[in-house]
This record gives structure tokens, sequence and C-alpha cells, in this order.
């Protein structure tokens, strides 16, 4: 369905080992400081990363006033949504389970493209989308007793990955003729406002000095996530097909429920090592190039 480039792998491959490092760095981040505020500050310190970015690559940041409308529901549907979901499910669930219920994505994403977009999906695409989905149902074998006394966290992250979804189709079809940088910029600016908004009205009263371990990984999702990881993937996600752009993301799940086995003590059984396999067919079923 579509090739990388070397450009585009190296950065999917860099993505894929951040984004699912900072799964147990996020639990260990909310689990030392709550929550919406562990995100508005991460995100506020990691907006100078990006716009030296900008300043270093020289890309102008300036955004016409017509497309700031579009500019603000991109911003919701790919990060405000995403961003106060899943912290809070991060809180709630082990690293792991909300790493695989929040890739539920691409599968959320193939559906919408399908009823919304009409966008038709090849023999290929449907075979990773089946794999991915057997995959996440893998993932979660020895979770679902666990995750029925959570609900709300499972809620919460369903809904993220879901919202998500709808906002990748919306990134692949923006009308916004800007650089991606750009406006990776001012949807994280607006975020960290929301954020903000957020933690202040329902955490301000458990504000206190963030301790070793949560400033630990504060930093890390500010350089790293907020500083890197967003914009590389809206580049992907913009420059890939939409189905092609999310199942290749399909092994930060499986990531992240490795390294929380590591780092975490989080179990590890053999369905993990199937759903690996899975992933990987997912992942080379939109990617692997068509013979001519």
């Amino acid at each position: 369905m579509h090739s990388l480039d070397r450009r585009q792998l190296a950065i999917l491959v860099a993505l894929t080992i951040v984004w699912g490092v900072n799964w147990p760095v996020m639990k260990l981040g909310v689990t030392a400081w709550p929550p919406l505020s562990f995100r508005a500050l991460s995100i506020w310190l990691g907006l100078p990363v990006l716009g030296a970015a900008l300043v270093a690559l020289r890309v102008p940041f300036a955004i016409p006033r017509r497309h700031w409308p579009e500019l603000l529901w991109l911003a919701a549907t790919n990060m405000f949504v995403w961003h106060a979901c899943i912290i809070l499910a991060v809180q709630t669930l082990s690293s792991g389970r909300a790493a695989i219920l929040g890739y539920t994505m691409p599968i959320f994403s193939a559906v919408l493209g399908a009823l919304l977009f009409r966008t038709g999906l090849a023999p290929r695409g449907w075979l990773g989308v089946g794999a991915a989905a057997l995959g996440v149902v893998l993932l979660l074998w020895h979770e679902f007793t666990q995750l029925a006394g959570r609900p709300v966290g499972v809620v919460l992250a369903l809904v993220a990955a879901a919202v998500w979804a709808l906002g990748t189709q919306l990134l692949r079809r923006t009308r916004i003729d800007v650089p991606t940088l750009a406006i990776s910029f001012w949807m994280t600016a607006l975020t960290g406002v929301v954020m903000a908004v957020l933690a202040a009205v329902f955490e301000s009263s458990r504000w206190t000095a963030p301790p070793p371990v949560a400033w630990a990984a504060i930093l890390f999702n500010a350089v790293m996530i907020f500083g890197f990881a967003h914009a590389a993937w809206f580049w992907l996600a913009r420059t890939l097909p939409p189905v092609a752009s999310t199942l290749s993301v399909m092994l930060i799940p499986v990531v992240g429920v490795v390294t929380g086995a590591v780092w975490l003590g989080e179990a590890l059984h053999w369905q993990d090592v199937a759903a690996v396999l899975l992933m990987v067919v997912a992942i080379g079923s939109v990617l692997w190039p068509r013979r001519a």
C-alpha cells in the first residue's frame, strides 16, 4: 500500500522507541505527581524545545487567520481529548494496559475512514486491521479481570483512542497549507493552555514541589514527547495514507508492555510474543511494497 523512504523509516523507528518507553515513564510520573499537572508542565517545558527546532530549521511560525478554526478543531481531536483522557487512564491502569488500549487507535481509524470518509481498504489493509485487533486482544488476554474492575480507566483510554483516530483522519485531509512543524507548535501551545486550566481547576489543592522521579518523567516528556515525538507523528500522519501511518506505529504498545515489565515488574506471557508477530503482520500489510 505504501513503502517508506529512509527518512520516514528512521523517524518511525525513533518514534516507536520513544513513545513506547514513555508509557512506564508516564506511570512513574503520575504516581508521584497529579496527572493533569504532570501533563501541563511537560507541555510548557517542551514547547520551547519545539520552538527552537522551528527557528533552527527556519520554519515560519505564522498561520493565516482563516485557518485558525480548523487548527483549533485539529488540536481538539488530535491532542486535547487524547492528553486529558489518557493521562488519567495511565494513573488508573498499568502502563502496559493503558498503552494497549490507547493503541486501539489504528482500528478506530480504519473504521472511521471507511464510514465517514469513504476510504476503501484493499484486502491487505483489512488483513492489517484484523491482525492489529487480534494482537490487542492477545495483549489484553490476562488483563480482562483487572480491567473489569477499573471501567473508568478503560473508557477514558478508548475515548482517547477513538478521538485521536478521528484527528488523524482530519490531519491527513487538512487544508492548512503551512509546514507541519508550525501546525504541531500551535496545537501543542493550545493543548498546554487547556491542560493548565484543567490542572488549576481540578488539582490546584494537590500542588506540591515535584519529587525527583516526577521531574525526571516531566523532563523526558518535555524533550522527547513534546519536543520530538508529536511533531514526528504529525509529519508521518500528513505524508502517509491514514491506514499506513496508524498501523505503522503498532509496535509502540509492544514496547510499552515490555518496558513496563522490565521497569515496573508487570507480567509478560506467551500471548505477548504472539501479539508482537501479529503487529509485525499489521505493519507489513500496509508498508510492504507491492510487486511491480
